[in-house]
């Protein structure tokens, strides 16, 4: 019988406040449940407009504690309601000085499994991280979940293959890259990377862009969010590049094992000889 998970994704548009965005992500998470998927993710910030196009205190509002702030032990709720593990994208403080920018991960039955921190940190025009998170420190965790081994990797981390095969060799079955990226910035490397690091450590990445402008700078985020096989293809369609969606997809992950066998590149890897690739 083949091991098939239904996975779900959603990018939405900034609909003006942190209420209503929660409330609308909550709604799509019950559709997604109707639907039978088992597994959800939200987008980069999920709650909070891309408040990084600007360097302004004022944005410092959107932060709260992980776990014990106000989104994600609501999501816990959600996750007991619906049955389904839930990857959850929020601005973190740890305290007074110390924000990242941070996925929690709750299983199915509302348990906080963990979180993962963004390791790298942009700095440029309509993407200015760092001057609001600290760059993550907490490691590439693989969580152990009632659908499977799920981790997270957030928006730019993506441009670095380390993290990518970290996960994978802390056993990633799954994992989820919520993000937010700009037209004309990166929408062709959108449809290279994750594929790439996909075939390049054998498991299921799920490839998640906001949708829309907002209202803190130019960028125009282009959505086409999809999830990827371990052979680099796309599982359906990709989602639309201007209109909010719910992608539903699902996953088998036998294909995992048949690709490892087939491929072998775990077994063909040389440590020992990439000591080089972390000298500063």
């Amino acid at each position: 019988m083949a091991n098939v998970v239904r996975a779900a994704l959603v990018q939405a548009t900034w609909t003006g406040d942190s209420a209503s965005m929660v409330a609308k992500h909550e709604e799509h998470a019950r559709e997604a449940a109707r639907q039978g998927a088992k597994v959800i993710g939200f987008q980069e910030v999920f709650n909070a407009p891309y408040f990084c196009q600007v360097q302004e205190p004022e944005h410092y509002k959107w932060a709260e504690p992980v776990p014990d702030g106000p989104t994600v032990t609501r999501m816990q709720e959600l996750a007991r309601e619906t049955g389904m593990v839930i990857v959850v994208p929020v601005f973190e403080v740890e305290q007074s000085g110390f924000y990242f920018n941070t996925a929690a991960v709750i299983d199915a039955d509302g348990t906080y499994l963990g979180k993962y921190r963004k390791h790298h940190i942009p700095q440029v025009k309509g993407f200015w991280e760092k001057y609001y998170f600290k760059p993550g420190n907490l490691g590439w965790p693989v969580f152990d979940t009632a659908v499977g081994k799920v981790g997270v990797y957030i928006c730019y981390d993506r441009h670095f293959p380390e993290g990518w095969r970290q996960l994978g060799l802390n056993g990633a079955q799954l994992v989820y890259n919520p993000s937010a990226t700009s037209r004309g910035l990166s929408g062709y490397l959108w449809q290279l990377e994750q594929p790439a690091a996909a075939v390049a450590n054998e498991y299921f990445i799920a490839a998640i862009n906001r949708v829309g402008q907002e209202e803190y700078g130019d960028n125009d985020f282009y959505g086409t969010s999809y999830f990827v096989d371990p052979r680099g293809q796309f599982v359906g369609e990709t989602a639309s590049d201007k209109t909010e969606e719910l992608v539903v997809r699902d996953l088998d992950f036998d294909v995992i094992e048949e690709v490892r066998q087939q491929w072998a590149f775990y077994r063909d890897r040389r440590p020992d000889a990439y000591e080089g690739l972390v000298q500063p």
